[in-house]
């Protein structure tokens, strides 16, 4: 048994992240966001109640994990009070958290820079959710951007405030968008640091110390491995890395320390925004999936495109991020259909290939090249056990088991935690 496991999605994200991470929270020790920010949904069901987290690590439920927002995510102080304040009022008042110190802070300049690129892209939008999350990456590399530990320090907040308007205000007025005075941040953010300032802290060191003490640490990636800034399907990506071969710069951790990786998937494939998807359906079937899985965007709202399952992006995945075993999701979705499809190639210009292209042409020429499994009718939500599924649906976990040459090593059958069965033992 392994103590340290990232969990990321393989897909475009949406894969059901946030429910494995509070399944496997409930045996973990810290709980620790690596990267993205309150762009991310994620969703999870428990005791007959829903919760929708975009910026908290999804271990906040229980009393006894340590929640770390680590250094490589862009924080968000509105959005942490805003879903801290949500989780109050539902009941949920004893939790721990702390705030990494060297996490970008997301300024209200941000979100408008992020609409107003978005408007000059016409039809070549990227889809972003518009909440600054880009700019605050872009930001933090161009070496202009706040830190959370800047924060705690308002003489030096202020230097640094001042600087950024410098800029930022001269690009507000390009884009043809409202300024922001020095002022009326400052006021905002320094009434935040009041009140989220005791959970700012150097996470390095706590995760480092939990590691050394053989603490189970849970890494929780958001997006998809899809959406990587380096290896996904880019310009159609978010602003960092999900992979798990980030884990170690965005926690500050050593690469050794990641000793076990679980990949999140569908059962079929979904993606919210623009880009190429080769499997995407239209038409009954991506309806029946569609409603059945409730494929709308945790935080959005948005329809989100349907398709089978592809091999070929759970093989991309699974060698750039290093996964040990898949999480297959909504497996319940599929009961009903006569038959079920997997991609396992694609056709690229008349030509068989089994990798993903690296430019957005030549996957968008991409055809998929599909076997079809026979479907299974039977209701399997209430399901404890694989044994208990019907042999079309063992069927397809193996044969999903032998095209990525990857262990199925959860199934979910339905949104509550109790809806899940393990068939290895992992964390």
């Amino acid at each position: 048994m392994k103590n340290r496991l990232v969990v990321v999605g393989t897909q475009w994200g949406d894969e059901g992240k946030g429910k494995i991470t509070d399944y496997y929270a409930s045996g973990a020790d810290v709980v620790v966001r690596y990267q993205g920010g309150n762009n991310a949904g994620h969703t999870i069901a428990f005791d007959g109640q829903k919760f929708a987290l975009q910026s908290i690590p999804s271990g906040i439920f229980n009393p006894h994990i340590k929640n770390i927002m680590a250094n490589g995510m862009v924080v968000n102080p509105v959005s942490v009070v805003s879903e801290l304040e949500a989780l109050e009022a539902r009941g949920v008042t004893d939790y721990k958290l702390f705030i990494s110190d060297r996490a970008a802070v997301v300024m209200p300049y941000h979100s408008v820079l992020d609409g107003a690129a978005e408007s000059l892209k016409g039809g070549k939008q990227i889809g972003t959710t518009k909440k600054g999350i880009g700019p605050a990456y872009a930001d933090k590399f161009d070496r202009i951007g706040i830190r959370m530990g800047d924060l705690l320090d308002p003489d030096y907040f202020a230097v640094r405030l001042r600087d950024a308007l410098e800029i930022k205000n001269r690009e507000l007025e390009m884009f043809g968008c409202r300024t922001f005075s020095f002022d009326e941040i400052y006021g905002q953010y320094m009434e935040l640091a009041g009140r989220i300032g005791k959970y700012i802290c150097d996470t390095s060191v706590l995760i480092n110390d939990e590691i050394e003490k053989g603490s189970k640490v849970l890494f929780e990636g958001a997006q998809g491995v899809m959406l990587c800034i380096d290896h996904g399907t880019y310009p159609y990506v978010t602003s960092s890395s999900p992979t798990a071969s980030s884990v170690p710069l965005n926690a500050g951790i050593a690469p050794r320390y990641v000793d076990n990786v679980l990949g999140v998937c569908k059962a079929y494939t979904t993606r919210v925004g623009e880009g190429p998807f080769p499997t995407e359906l239209d038409g009954e079937v991506a309806d029946y999936i569609r409603e059945r899985g409730h494929e709308y965007g945790t935080v959005t709202g948005r329809p989100r495109r349907v398709g089978w399952l592809d091999a070929v992006v759970l093989n991309h995945t699974r060698r750039v991020s290093g996964i040990n075993y898949l999480a297959l999701m909504l497996f319940d979705v599929l009961s009903g259909l006569d038959t079920v499809k997997i991609c396992v190639a694609y056709e690229l210009d008349g030509k068989r290939i089994e990798t993903m292209p690296a430019t957005i042409p030549q996957f968008q020429r991409c055809k998929p090249v599909y076997i079809e499994l026979p479907g299974w009718k039977e209701d399997i939500s209430g399901i404890k056990s694989f044994d208990e599924l019907p042999q079309a649906a063992k069927n397809y976990v193996r044969k999903i088991e032998e095209l990525t040459r990857t262990e199925v090593a959860v199934l979910s059958v339905g949104p509550d935690r109790l809806q899940t069965v393990t068939l290895k033992d992992i964390f």
